[in-house]
C-alpha cells in the first residue's frame, strides 16, 4: 500500500520492521542480530529496512530495494538489478535484488512503518535528483562488504547512498529509538568515497 497523507512535493523516509510481511526474513534477521548482540555483549535491537516515497504531484515514486522474485507482475520501475550473496549467483532471479523507482507504486507492509514518514526535503529539484540518482546506484553484492566499510551492502545502503548523492546528510539520520539499520553506514561511506559502480 502507499501512504495516505496528502500529496505534497517532498521526500519521505519510511522505517519498516525487517521482514514485517515475510517470516523467513524476519527470523533470519533476528538470528543475525541475536548473534551480533551476543558478540558485542549488548541487548538485541529491532532491525529496520528503509524506503523512500518521492512525491512530485500528481505522482508518487517508491524508491526501494526488494528481491527480484515474488513481486507483483507489473512494471515496478526497476532501475537496476544486483546479485545476492555471490556475484556469480546473480544469474538466477532467486539470487538477485531490484532497486525500484516505481511511479505510483507500493511498499509492502507500509502500515507497519515506525516513526514514519520522516520528511527529508520538500523542493522539486531535490525530488527530481533522487529519481535520477536511483538509477545510478552501484550494483554491489547484497550481504557482502566489497568496499570494506565494516557493514554489508543491502537495502539500507541503497537508500543512504541515494540520499547522500542528492545532498541530504544521511549520516545524521538514525533509525527509530531502540532499533538498528544494518548497512546504512555502508551507503554513506560509499557515497562519500564517490563509489559509482561495482569495484
Amino acid at each position: 500500500m502507499t501512504r495516505t497523507t496528502g500529496r505534497t512535493t517532498g521526500i519521505d523516509l519510511y522505517w519498516l520492521p525487517l521482514g514485517a510481511g515475510g517470516h523467513s526474513v524476519r527470523w533470519n534477521g533476528r538470528i543475525f542480530e541475536g548473534v551480533r548482540a551476543l558478540i558485542e555483549r549488548r541487548s538485541a535491537l529491532a532491525l529496520y529496512h528503509s524506503a523512500l516515497i518521492v512525491t512530485i504531484p500528481p505522482d508518487e515514486y517508491v524508491v526501494e530495494m526488494t528481491p527480484a522474485w515474488g513481486g507483483p507482475d507489473v512494471d515496478r520501475g526497476v532501475a537496476l538489478e544486483g546479485p545476492v550473496g555471490l556475484r556469480a549467483a546473480g544469474f538466477s532471479s532467486f539470487f538477485r535484488y531490484e532497486v525500484h523507482c516505481w511511479k505510483n507504486g507500493s511498499i509492502a507492509d507500509l502500515e507497519d512503518a515506525v516513526d514514519s514518514p520522516q520528511r527529508l526535503a520538500k523542493d522539486t529539484e531535490t525530488c527530481r535528483r533522487v529519481l535520477e540518482v536511483a538509477a545510478t546506484v552501484p550494483a554491489l553484492v547484497w550481504g557482502r562488504d566489497e568496499l570494506r566499510t565494516g557493514e554489508m551492502w543491502n537495502s539500507n545502503s541503497v537508500i543512504s547512498w541515494v540520499l547522500m548523492r542528492c545532498g541530504i546528510d544521511a549520516a545524521s539520520i538514525a533509525p527509530p529509538i531502540g532499533g538498528a539499520a544494518p548497512g546504512w553506514n555502508a551507503g554513506v561511506v560509499a557515497a562519500e568515497n564517490g563509489t559509482m559502480s561495482r569495484p
